[in-house]
């Protein structure tokens, strides 16, 4: 498999944000992993977004979870839904390949309870070291720091409609949209004995205000990606790109400032 990637463009010390769906494609997500690890070497890194919308109460995915219960019955969901452990709590609709990173014998993961990033090889850590609630994909956020380390983006059989890149543009263009996320959360309970600062961990819900994200015009702005920044091919029976990811975010950001009221 690593002489696909390579003629795709994957090279030792590549950092790579991949994107994939699976199914149908005939590939598997450990085999896949591992040789796109292989392809990056040693002095590489591979990261794949590990998001957890349902931890919410306004996302699709939560809202979906709750459609048709009573109001008392979504009190009861709420109270029983567990909070974010980076160490635990599986990626939910990322795919499997994204799984297969976040379980990868020494990968990270980034702290925040709706839209962390696991990542394995060098640098692993300090990627996802520090992923403030207030910045989902911004800035401060390992989206931020890929960016600015000038990270490809590696999409296997899907398209742009999902490209994570393009929401570090929402961050950038004037004025954009905030609103307020909710997500439970582990938080230190006051009053802990033997004078240390921090009791037991204990869960709960906390409330902060961030970019309104919106990926409904992914899709286009992907359309109008210049042809000449994507490298196209195929592993195995699915199809892919690989593009900069600083591109892609520039390109979004044009697109967004000119398109978007």
């Amino acid at each position: 498999m690593t002489g696909p990637l390579h003629a795709l463009g994957v090279r030792p010390g590549m950092r790579l944000l991949v994107h994939a769906s699976l199914g149908g494609t005939g590939l598997r997500a450990e085999a896949l992993r591992d040789a796109l690890l292989a392809a990056v070497g040693p002095g590489g890194t591979l990261a794949a977004p590990a998001f957890t919308p349902q931890n919410s109460k306004t996302s699709t995915a939560h809202l979906a979870r709750i459609a048709g219960l009573t109001e008392e019955g979504v009190r009861a969901f709420r109270a029983r839904m567990p909070a974010f452990d980076p160490a635990r709590t599986p990626s939910h609709g990322m795919g499997v390949l994204a799984e297969a990173v976040r379980t990868a014998p020494g990968a990270a993961r980034s702290g925040h309870p709706q839209t962390s990033f696991a990542a394995v090889g060098e640098g692993a850590r300090e990627l996802c070291a520090g992923h403030p609630l207030t910045s989902h994909l911004g800035e401060d956020s390992p989206l931020g720091k890929m960016c600015g380390e000038g990270w490809k983006v590696l999409m296997i059989n899907v398209g742009f409609s999902v490209c994570t890149a393009f929401h570090l543009a929402e961050y950038r263009i004037p004025k954009p949209p905030l609103r307020m996320y909710e997500c439970v959360v582990k938080v230190n309970h006051p009053g802990s004995s033997g004078g240390q600062p921090e009791g037991p961990k204990r869960e709960g819900w906390t409330a902060y205000e961030d970019i309104a994200l919106d990926d409904s015009d992914f899709a286009e702005i992907g359309r109008a990606f210049p042809e000449d920044r994507i490298r196209r091919g195929r592993i195995g029976g699915a199809s892919t790109m690989l593009f900069a990811l600083p591109h892609a975010v520039d390109h979004a950001l044009e697109w967004m400032t000119e398109n978007r009221r």
